[in-house]
């Protein structure tokens, strides 16, 4: 994304909408890892390449609070 990252977006929607689940797909990053997304309060960090599958079950646990 141009001019922001998904991180800095993350915690733009959170102040906005804290209960917000939000799951950040990502590539190599050293700007990011799961700890600093858990900290940020971004509910799951996935790093691609990812399934469908995978991306779906994540989707549905959070929705669902499974």
């Amino acid at each position: 994304m141009p001019g922001i990252t998904g991180s800095d977006l993350a915690r733009q929607m959170l102040q906005i909408k804290p209960e917000i689940p939000i799951i950040l797909c990502t590539g190599y990053s050293e700007k990011i890892d799961p700890q600093k997304a858990e900290a940020i309060g971004i509910a799951k960090f996935l790093q691609k390449p990812i399934s469908h599958k995978i991306l779906l079950e994540n989707i549905d646990r959070l929705l669902n609070k499974k």
